[in-house]
């Protein structure tokens, strides 16, 4: 049984501008789909396309056989192979043109609309579509996102785990990390430093130990950061994927994006309309509930 998975890590966000920008977030927390397909097919050859940036976060992942990093030719060797399932979970109309060419027996999520010149989809994988496309079913959707994928291909949602290819070289060390940065692309994802500081404040009275964000510059060293700390706080970000990921015990801070989406593994989220809404108290609180 040969498999390819197609998520080079575009956002899922409707925003068709953002939507074009590599979301290394959206590639770790499609990774539980792994373990539906080695369940159904537990022989299965796992092929991954995934952009040059995420890579890291595959490299390692023993459900996955081999990574394919995509450039200006890949597709072309993609053409040229044969597959019993391709998985394509990106709408980027080439992409999906490439998918409906692929020697396949079954396909599933994203295809190309020969008469509208734009992105479909498969039978089966409408509600996954919906959710990318409809701003309404989004906003009352109730289903995890790996759940939709995961009962798209036929499986049952157990909250599986993350799975992460990289495997940590800390211990932990720290009580509490802050993972207070966002990235530039989504500033309103951001509370306010004042709050940080102020919260710092707060637990440092409780005689907890306090990390600020750390290895940004290298994905593995950010990974390892996060890895030190029992707790960690962040906004709707990668730190928050990896988090979860590595079993951490997370307070997640949600503003103006959806939580509803998210699956956090008894961790703590605190969803208000905007991020000034979070108060310290509350984050605090959420903290001290982990003894």
């Amino acid at each position: 049984m040969k498999i390819l998975i197609i998520k080079l890590g575009f956002s899922e966000t409707l925003d068709e501008e953002i939507s074009r920008f590599s979301s290394l977030g959206d590639v770790l927390r499609t990774t539980p789909i792994l373990h539906t397909l080695k369940q159904q097919y537990p022989s299965s050859h796992i092929t991954w396309l995934v952009d040059d940036a995420p890579f890291a976060l595959l490299k390692g992942n023993k459900y996955i056989d081999r990574i394919l990093v995509w450039d200006s030719f890949v597709g072309f060797q993609l053409l040229e192979e044969r597959f019993d399932v391709v998985i394509n979970l990106e709408k980027i109309p080439g992409l999906c043109a490439i998918t409906n060419r692929i020697n396949a027996w079954k396909k599933y999520g994203f295809r190309f609309d020969e008469m509208r010149g734009s992105y479909d989809v498969y039978e089966g994988s409408e509600y996954a579509f919906d959710l990318c496309t409809k701003h309404e079913i989004k906003k009352n959707n109730d289903k995890i996102w790996q759940q939709v994928l995961i009962e798209m291909v036929g499986g049952t949602w157990e909250e599986q785990p993350y799975i992460l290819g990289y495997k940590p070289k800390t211990t932990e060390v720290n009580d509490v990390g802050f993972n207070y940065k966002v990235g530039p692309k989504f500033p309103h994802k951001a509370w306010d430093d004042a709050n940080w500081k102020a919260l710092e404040g707060m637990l440092r009275k409780e005689d907890y130990t306090i990390s600020w964000q750390e290895g940004l510059e290298n994905l593995y060293e950010y990974i390892d950061w996060i890895n030190a700390n029992r707790i960690i706080v962040t906004s709707d970000s990668l730190g928050l994927h990896i988090a979860l990921a590595l079993g951490k015990k997370v307070v997640a801070l949600f503003g103006p994006t959806s939580s509803r989406e998210v699956c956090f593994y008894h961790s703590q989220v605190i969803q208000k309309e905007t991020m000034s809404q979070i108060s310290v108290e509350e984050v605090y609180e959420k903290i001290k509930s982990f003894g």
